[in-house]
């Protein structure tokens, strides 16, 4: 009877130590930041583990959709186009001259002006998760139009949740006019915090000046915007679900156009079809409609999906996975290629993109850039953009993918990109996975609108 009560109590020590080690282990695990970008493994456990209600169809109208029409009356309501009186045209072709868009015409519409609803139908009827996260809207500008910078913080103020909305967040690259200095921070003073702006000391340009909004910005998720753009009805809670669901997704409005010289708004796209974005050798930005492949995955039309790249202006992303990515390369300069660099940097390192059709942004396409990019330019030999691209190529692209852009580009292979040991390393710490994994899984339909290239036989300049 001894010998029975003894090998008891034995098992249950071994099975008491064995749930000690189990808890143990599991302790290591959870506090364990790991190699891949000190991204926690407490947080993969949290996310696998953590019930999270998904986006849900109903019946009704969904849980975050305005109730109220706009039914406004004024230039440029409903998003329609504004024409100036005749007289006027002097102020507009000057303020064209000055902005690249007609800010004459732009600053007689509202700032809280309606803009027409462009979204698929099927959008009103989305149930969103009521604890979405956080979010800052960063808002990079450079000597932009008073009214259109204006216009783009006041749509998002209106058309924002406000328990998700943490901030609206201005970074000013060095501007030099005078209405953006004190008048600026005057106005924003009746917000009550919810838009901060910061001043960059020096002219940094768009890809660096987004990666300090990103280390300034209080909310879980950032969103970039151009200064110059109107966010759509409910354009914020689809943008934050898929984030909401996993940290590592990053996601893209889809783009409607709002015209540079009547602020008319309008779609981009049509006939309900979807498009996501792509690139040729020579790293031009395309957009090509979704293989039926993907469009295949999802049960409604409406739903997110997956694309390769996207056009750099607008998206969002959980602020603490792009800063362990590292924000943008801060070896590129000004602008251009960013949107590449983020891309490959997400898809090749585990993360994802998905465009959101129900989430829509207005964006102004400027006629021209109205200003010059200064001492930053004089820092290079030779067209940033194209050495912007070199750098990703030669960071992201497998020997034989880098051939076909200096097939594209032949005397990019001379340009000083800088050095990219830092790029490299992280990519390796991160095991990131090869480009050829890339263009088989992600932008397998990329060959099938530009094929591989062959080398070039002869290069130069006929004289």
């Amino acid at each position: 009877m001894t010998s029975v009560y003894v090998g008891r109590k034995s098992r249950n020590l071994r099975m008491l130590l064995g749930i000690c080690i189990l808890v143990c282990i599991m302790y290591l695990l959870i506090s364990y930041d790991n190699s891949r970008g000190n991204i926690k493994f407490s947080d993969q456990i949290t996310s696998r583990f953590t019930h999270k209600d998904k986006p849900k169809l109903v019946k009704g109208l969904g849980n975050f959709e305005p109730k109220e029409n706009d039914n406004r009356e004024g230039p440029g309501e409903g998003g329609q186009a504004h024409y100036l009186r005749q007289d006027q045209q002097n102020d507009a072709d000057q303020s064209e001259s000055e902005y690249g868009m007609n800010v004459a015409c732009s600053n007689e519409i509202s700032l809280d002006r309606s803009v027409l609803d462009t979204r698929l139908p099927e959008c009103k009827h989305w149930d969103y998760p009521e604890k979405l996260p956080l979010t800052s809207v960063i808002i990079v500008f450079h000597n932009e139009g008073w009214s259109v910078l204006l216009r783009t913080v006041h749509s998002v103020l209106n058309r924002s949740p406000k328990h998700i909305l943490k901030e609206v967040l201005l970074v000013d690259d060095f501007s030099d006019k005078p209405d953006l200095k004190d008048k600026l921070e005057t106005y924003i003073e009746q917000f009550n915090g919810r838009v901060r702006l910061i001043r960059n000391s020096q002219r940094e340009g768009l890809i660096r000046t987004r990666s300090r909004g990103a280390q300034e910005a209080k909310g879980d998720v950032i969103v970039f915007l151009d200064a110059h753009c109107e966010v759509n009805k409910n354009w914020l809670p689809p943008l934050l679900a898929p984030i909401y669901l996993d940290r590592t997704t990053m996601t893209v409005p889809v783009i409607d156009g709002i015209d540079h010289k009547t602020f008319e708004y309008r779609p981009v796209y049509t006939d309900d079809k979807h498009f996501r974005g792509i690139f040729e050798w020579g790293m031009l930005y395309k957009e090509t409609e979704v293989p039926e492949r993907e469009l295949k995955k999802r049960k409604h039309n409406s739903e997110p999906y997956k694309s390769p790249t996207h056009a750099g202006g607008l998206f969002a992303i959980d602020r603490k996975y792009f800063l362990e990515l590292g924000a943008y390369d801060s070896g590129l300069l000004v602008w251009g290629g960013e949107n590449f660099e983020l891309s490959f940097k997400i898809w090749q390192c585990g993360g994802s993109i998905e465009w959101v059709p129900c989430s829509r942004v207005g964006h102004v396409y400027r006629s021209f850039m109205p200003y010059n990019f200064g001492s930053l330019a004089r820092k290079k030999k030779g067209p940033l953009i194209i050495i912007n691209y070199k750098r990703v190529i030669e960071t992201w692209f497998d020997a034989k993918y880098k051939e076909y852009f200096y097939t594209r580009e032949p005397m990019a292979r001379y340009l000083d990109m800088g050095d990219i040991t830092e790029q490299l390393a992280m990519k390796d710490r991160l095991r990131c996975k090869s480009f050829q994994w890339f263009m088989d899984n992600i932008a397998y339909d990329v060959l099938d609108k530009y094929p591989e290239l062959p080398p070039n036989l002869y290069y130069g300049e006929l004289w």
